[in-house]
């Protein structure tokens, strides 16, 4: 029997003004967001606040999770133009705060780890008093591909967990959960404030969020945001739990008594979702 969505999932997919100009200034630059291509439920709220999450080194990713509505195949070869699309876009919206994801390209011999800095710092080249967020693949899980990623010109880190320990396997077939653990110690380690995030809704307890949160602690992430899924298509993973709005009050203060400075918690909470908001909550690192 198919789980009935509750009253308080709501999606904001109407335009204002300002979400118009926000598209205006994206396809007019040839770049993809997450926004669209994951069909975020927050869409309309984000592009209404003159906001986007870039998706970079195209649209296309190399693995299949089982919940993700990303395209997967075999991708385009990168476009060497694309940082400074990227960085012109951010400056067209006078972005404070920046957010740029991609999606996974295990093709490219170190996961995209150099060109995905080079996007980085083209944003942070041409728009010197943003603050920068990349939300990045694993890399292939190659330390050495971590190395060439690290860049003063990021000011957060941030790589999803996406699920909890059990289902990492199930949902994240070519991921691997020690790995996406050890690189955020890594950045961590470097100086950098750090964000995770996760899903819950596909068949994992209390007690393996919980858990989850005690790993991501452990690694000492500064931010980590928890969020409902929701099934983007029917050919997708199905949800098999609705959460409340009072169990995940529940679980935001599991993540604060496990020792993670920010906790983000909500049925429509993603990673990217309001993040200037969870980073003024965390004091700057140097790096």
């Amino acid at each position: 029997m198919k789980t009935q969505k509750p009253s308080w999932i709501t999606t904001n997919l109407r335009d204002s003004q300002t979400a118009a100009s926000v598209r205006k200034a994206l396809v007019g630059l040839g770049l993809n967001t997450i926004c669209v291509e994951g069909r975020c439920p927050n869409i309309g709220t984000c592009f209404n606040a003159g906001t986007a999450t870039f998706l970079a080194m195209g649209s296309i990713c190399t693995r299949h999770c089982l919940y993700c509505n990303v395209q997967s195949g075999f991708p385009q070869p990168l476009d060497d133009k694309e940082p400074a699309r990227i960085a012109e876009a951010v400056k067209r919206l006078g972005l404070r705060y920046a957010v740029i994801t991609s999606v996974t390209r295990d093709d490219l011999p170190d996961g995209g780890a150099a060109f995905f800095r080079s996007v980085v710092d083209k944003v942070k080249e041409i728009n010197p008093h943003t603050t920068v967020e990349a939300l990045v693949p694993d890399f292939k899980g190659i330390e050495e591909n971590w190395e060439r990623f690290v860049t003063h010109n990021l000011d957060v880190f941030a790589h999803n967990v996406e699920v909890a320990g059990r289902l990492f396997g199930q949902l994240r077939p070519q991921g691997n959960l020690d790995k996406s653990l050890h690189m955020l110690a890594f950045f961590k380690n470097r100086g950098f404030v750090t964000k995770s995030g996760f899903m819950v809704g596909v068949g994992e307890s209390m007690d393996e969020i919980k858990a989850m949160l005690s790993m991501l602690a452990s690694v000492g992430v500064d931010i980590v945001t928890v969020g409902q899924y929701l099934q983007p298509s029917k050919h997708h993973w199905e949800v098999h739990k609705y959460y409340t709005p009072e169990e995940f009050e529940l679980i935001r203060e599991m993540g604060v008594e496990a020792g993670i400075p920010v906790v983000v918690a909500g049925p429509m909470v993603r990673s990217s979702f309001l993040a200037d908001q969870a980073y003024k909550d965390v004091e700057p690192q140097s790096h």
